[in-house]
């Protein structure tokens, strides 16, 4: 079976073509017919089984007729960086289509987003909490929605957008096709699924375990050498892009530091990044500006980088669903990949719970001439923050040019405050809810009344 078989419109199938595509995935082959027939479909499958196009093909196909301007798809997805891959999954197949596609999320201008939907687009990408902003502010029209897409429906509810899902779906035409993706179906998952899809087909692409392209093993560490046997690990390996995952958005940030310090060219992937340094770091681990990326599970949603090597767990995961996932980042386009988990004497049930999952033992394996008898230290400085740097205290201001309350920088204006944390007005103090001036509390700008001088 090829693409052509589906019977795209000529302008699609030119985008198919100029993508390099010709053998569709089991995930495409199963759902695109269904899709493009109007049915509701409920599909499971893993990051890198191709289901974006399987969804974005059909819709274009659907939107290529009916009216242009008007926003008549919607695909939800959990991160930032998924909604940009799916918008470029959707520029790159319609290029010569003339459908227009925006993303919406937060931590970039709101305004940007806004001009865009008023320009008119017929498709949005969208991440919950930033789309419920501009439904709250009437900058989006959705009342002639047609498909409706959730991609990633097991990390929405993991990251806890179930009630966000409920909200958008409330201000959403009751009659609609509705595509629900998943890597995973746990039981909300198909409650939800159940609520939402009506008489849906049901495709699942590939099984639950990595695939069998990917070798793994687990090297069981203490906790405080686990940097160490990490920088080992990728001494004595031969490793063209490592994918590392962490628990934490600080340990993510740390780690890549401490690998940029060993002379690795890394950067770091988590939620406290502006969005630009975020797209510049998936960007450069693409391009193999990169070499290693080092990222939390939240932040990696949307990583879809074929040429992954090494996928290595410096933390493992809390569930086994969520290492499968993790695993089938590497070993993917007909390529080999290995896996390689770092674990501690407090992730046994964890290990147990995974190898119950796969159905089989996973290799424990030691790095010779690792030093596994180095001491804890007697303070956990693996992770630990720098100390701050002392504050220089800046001279008071001069009588006549001090600063009302509110314009210091970075303060928030009074509008902003709770009623009970505002100053009083001047000459006017609260009659009660005020806290003593207690003896040594050096007067701000905040507060006008000087206090009493020593004597």
């Amino acid at each position: 079976m090829d693409f052509q078989s589906f019977n795209f419109h000529p302008s699609i199938a030119s985008g198919v073509k100029a993508a390099g595509y010709t053998t569709p995935t089991p995930i495409q082959e199963q759902a695109i017919p269904s899709v493009m027939a109007g049915c509701d479909v409920m599909g499971l499958a893993q990051t890198g089984t191709g289901k974006t196009a399987a969804f974005v093909l059909p819709i274009l196909q659907r939107l290529m007729k009916g009216e242009r301007g008007c926003v008549r798809a919607l695909i939800v997805a959990p991160t930032r960086e998924l909604a940009e891959q799916i918008h470029e999954s959707i520029c790159e197949l319609g290029r010569q289509t003339r459908l227009r596609s925006a993303t919406i999320y937060g931590g970039v201008s709101v305004n940007v987003q806004i001009e865009k939907l008023k320009r008119g687009v017929e498709i949005v990408v969208a991440c919950p909490g930033r789309l419920l902003d501009h439904i709250g502010q009437g900058t989006v029209n959705l009342s002639r929605l047609e498909v409706l897409v959730l991609d990633e429906a097991d990390q929405m509810f993991d990251m806890g957008f179930l009630p966000d899902i409920r909200r958008i779906l409330k201000q959403l035409p009751a009659v609609r096709q509705t595509l629900l993706f998943s890597a995973t179906m746990p039981d909300d998952i198909r409650r939800l699924a159940s609520e939402i899809l009506d008489h849906p087909v049901t495709v699942q692409a590939g099984s639950t375990t990595p695939p069998v392209t990917v070798t793994h093993a687990i090297y069981p560490v203490a906790q405080h050498l686990k940097t160490a046997l990490l920088l080992e690990l990728l001494h004595h390996t031969d490793t063209e892009s490592v994918l590392i995952f962490t628990r934490t958005k600080h340990r993510a940030k740390r780690l890549g530091e401490q690998l940029e310090k060993a002379g690795y060219k890394a950067a770091s992937l988590q939620g406290n990044l502006s969005q630009n340094r975020r797209q510049a770091a998936l960007d450069g681990f693409r391009d193999g500006s990169f070499q290693i990326l080092v990222a939390t599970d939240i932040a990696a949603r949307g990583i879809d980088v074929s040429q992954i090597s090494h996928v290595v767990n410096y933390d493992i995961t809390d569930t086994a669903e969520a290492y499968i996932h993790r695993i089938g980042r590497t070993g993917r386009a007909a390529r080999t990949g290995d896996a390689f988990t770092l674990v501690t004497s407090e992730d046994a049930v964890m290990v147990r719970t995974i190898e119950k999952k796969l159905n089989y033992q996973l290799e424990r394996r030691t790095v010779e001439g690792f030093d596994y008898s180095v001491p804890a230290p007697q303070k956990d400085s693996e992770f630990a923050r720098p100390p701050r740097q002392p504050q220089v205290r800046k001279p008071a201001a001069k009588k006549g040019i001090q600063k009302t309350a509110g314009q210091g920088a970075g303060r928030p204006s009074d509008a902003s405050r709770p009623a009970s944390a505002r100053p009083a007005p001047s000459g006017k103090p609260h009659s009660h809810g005020v806290k003593p001036v207690h003896p040594g509390d050096a007067p701000t700008a905040r507060h006008p009344q000087r206090a009493p001088r020593a004597r």
